[in-house]
């Protein structure tokens, strides 16, 4: 009996992480093209809502959509152009930041002098060999330079391309599902892009919420701190919260560089550490779970790993991408019979039943404590603490 579980067993996990290895494949080799559609497909997604009201208000398709995409096209464009004239008033600045940072270099030379007895030629040496290698390199860095900002640029064009066709054709895209898997799985099918649909749809809404509070708490700590620069910290701080767990610690460290370069007080540069800090409690304790995590159910560990996936098979972008895919695969998973223990692992549902027992363990010992009765009256009476 147990070898003919063991010998059905690792056939079928033996399939399940080859098709994991090809999946990995075909993202790492063609990111390029897999990005922009993902992008495509969550914006289409949470425009669906907005394109089937106008559709009911008698609109055509067509025109339904091209108002939409118009509307999300506005909505960016603004957020683009507020971060692009914040950083054109920081490189105005770039003088004062350089001359600022000289100073900061003279006293950290100094600093490694007395505690290391480098002097400062010497110091000056190594930095001028390590720019000689850089200016080595620099050819091949200024191509993959041009290389990064041409693919952003074919994001940017395709993205509202590509979600009017999935728009458009999505009658279309939603019939081959479920008559790829069968008759048979056409109810379950129509389950999961329900559902998939909603998750990602409140994901992306709760997302966007989340960003706007924090980046507003983000710029008027900074703001109340007289920090250089608050709202471009605050605003870009937010944006890199979006990444999950890592983000912040990446947005930190960023925004106490930034803050070094343009402040001589040292005390400023561990105000914004605090700052960070304390948003980042806030959103994790009140903000995302109201907001975000309401949605998706998925437990710590697995968004880390997945969060660091996405990163080594599409940068950045895979990063942004992990969680609604995980969310949308854990949806999968559940309604799959031999992929169910997968789901299991991907939630967060056992986590909270303990929790529960806990809390319903400690309320019934103390509700016990509270009550004794009295040996004469036979009645019960409070406690006093």
């Amino acid at each position: 009996m147990n070898n003919n579980i063991n010998l059905h067993f690792v056939p079928r996990l033996a399939y399940l992480l080859i098709i994991l290895c090809l999946i990995g494949g075909i993202i790492y080799i063609g990111h390029d093209i897999v990005v922009p559609i993902a992008f495509s497909i969550l914006l289409s997604v949470l425009l669906l809502p907005v394109n089937n009201y106008l559709e009911k208000k008698k609109l055509p398709r067509v025109l339904a959509i091209l108002l939409s995409l118009t509307v999300a096209i506005v909505f960016i464009a603004a957020i683009v152009y507020f971060i692009s004239t914040q950083i054109a008033s920081f490189t105005d600045d770039i003088p004062a930041i350089k001359k600022q940072l000289q100073t900061h270099f003279n006293t950290m030379q100094k600093w490694v002098y007395q505690q290391f007895h480098i002097t400062r030629k010497e110091q000056t040496q190594f930095i001028s060999n390590a720019t000689e290698k850089i200016k080595d390199n620099g050819s091949g860095f200024i191509g993959e330079t041009f290389l990064s900002v041409t693919q952003t640029v074919m994001v940017l064009v395709l993205l509202p391309v590509y979600s009017f066709l999935i728009l458009y054709y999505r009658d279309m895209i939603r019939k081959f599902l479920t008559d790829v898997f069968g008759m048979q799985h056409e109810e379950k099918v129509k389950e999961v892009l329900r559902e998939s649909r909603s998750i990602v749809q409140g994901y992306m809404v709760g997302l966007m919420i989340e960003l706007a509070i924090v980046a507003a708490i983000n710029s008027a700590g900074f703001l109340l701190l007289g920090i250089s620069y608050a709202i471009l910290l605050g605003v870009i701080a937010a944006i890199l919260n979006m990444i999950p767990y890592i983000g912040m610690l990446i947005a930190a460290v960023f925004c106490m560089l930034v803050t070094l370069t343009t402040s001589t007080d040292m005390s400023d540069v561990i105000w914004v550490a605090v700052v960070l800090t304390a948003v980042q409690f806030i959103d994790n304790n009140i903000i995302m779970p109201k907001v975000v995590s309401s949605k998706v159910k998925i437990n710590a560990l697995l968004s880390i790993i997945g969060v660091l996936i996405g990163g080594a098979l599409a940068g950045i972008s895979g990063m942004f991408l992990s969680i609604p895919v995980i969310a949308i695969l854990k949806v999968i998973f559940d309604r799959v019979e031999d992929l169910k223990p997968w789901g299991m692992l991907l939630g967060d549902e056992i986590t909270v039943v303990k929790q529960g027992k806990v809390l319903n363990k400690v309320l019934s010992v103390t509700h016990k404590k509270k009550k004794t009765i009295l040996p004469d009256q036979g009645t019960t009476r409070q406690n006093q603490v």
